[in-house]
């Protein structure tokens, strides 16, 4: 189904006699421990905004996470070993809140064809994130991966407004990282602020600093265009905010366009679980991992290091 039909469907409602009869589309997903799992149980089995689509088999680290998920996604199985799936599913979601679990998690679903939405971050290392793309495009499986604040209607739409202000210097990005977080340190909530920066501005990230101040501080990093961004790490306000600098001084830049539900960031993932047609290119995936790389080695060496 092609993307410009899921657009319509945010803008109405999505159980109309013409698109009832779409093939059903059954999804697993591995990790529960977090808030998401029971959010996309709601979306495709409560909420229905996907005819077809349903949740219906999850894994947890936990029984009690699983169980959880279950009573709030409406998901009607689970399974002791994520590997009960195989040949029951069509799509798989992986979400783990720890990066370092995904990629051995999806190998085997990789290996059978599987199409795949990984949450961020997509790997905990760069290295064994090319390896696992390469084998992706090798056996043609479907493979994505983004922050939900990246791959937004609301960043399409300030990456529009930046566009037309011309050549941008100096960028100042707010938003929650908590550099000693168990689950990855910046890994954890760092692509919420990474990533829109790479999809609003296409150049590489060239190197990166921390100044780390007790669990919290900011990070400046070079583009390869020499733009500068200045990332302010919060621990009290869950939103972002995103500045740019003019001649006049720095202006905030907010999305002039209201929430849409479904989210791109649902609608692309079912897209590509229905066609097979990848939303993100997967080098840019990787570079989102190495900026997050640099920017872990910085918090120790506290000096700047090369995104490679």
């Amino acid at each position: 189904m092609a993307s410009n039909t899921f657009n319509t469907f945010a803008n109405r409602s999505l159980l109309d006699d013409g698109i009832k009869s779409i093939k059903p589309l059954i999804i697993g997903i591995i990790g529960a421990e977090n808030s998401h799992t029971a959010a996309f149980g709601k979306l495709f089995n409560i909420d229905k905004l996907f005819p077809g689509v349903r949740v219906k088999y999850v894994w947890g680290e936990t029984e009690n996470f699983a169980k959880k998920a279950m009573k709030k996604g409406n998901i009607p199985n689970m399974v002791n070993n994520p590997n009960e799936m195989l040949g029951k599913i069509d799509a798989l979601i992986v979400d783990h809140r720890h990066g370092k679990y995904h990629l051995d998690a999806a190998l085997p679903f990789l290996e059978e064809g599987i199409p795949m939405f990984i949450d961020k971050p997509f790997c905990y290392r760069k290295v064994k994130g090319e390896k696992f793309l390469a084998l992706a495009r090798k056996l043609n499986t479907p493979v994505t991966s983004y922050s939900s604040v990246a791959n937004s209607f609301s960043t399409m739409d300030l990456k529009r407004q930046i566009t037309k202000m011309g050549k941008i210097k100096r960028v100042i990005a707010y938003g929650p990282i908590d550099l000693e977080s168990k689950y990855g340190g910046v890994f954890f909530y760092g692509p919420h602020l990474i990533e829109p920066l790479i999809y609003i501005f296409e150049n590489k990230v060239d190197k990166v600093r921390v100044n780390k101040i007790d669990k919290t501080g900011s990070a400046n990093m070079i583009f390869d265009d020499g733009m500068m961004v200045t990332i302010i790490f919060s621990k009290k306000n869950r939103g972002w905010q995103t500045f740019v600098e003019l001649e006049n001084g720095f202006v905030e830049v907010k999305p002039k366009i209201n929430k849409k539900i479904p989210g791109k960031n649902d609608i692309d993932m079912i897209n590509m679980f229905r066609t097979g047609k990848e939303p993100r290119e997967h080098s840019n995936i990787l570079h989102g991992v190495a900026i997050l790389e640099a920017l872990e080695k910085s918090v120790i060496s506290g000096a700047w290091e090369k995104v490679i």
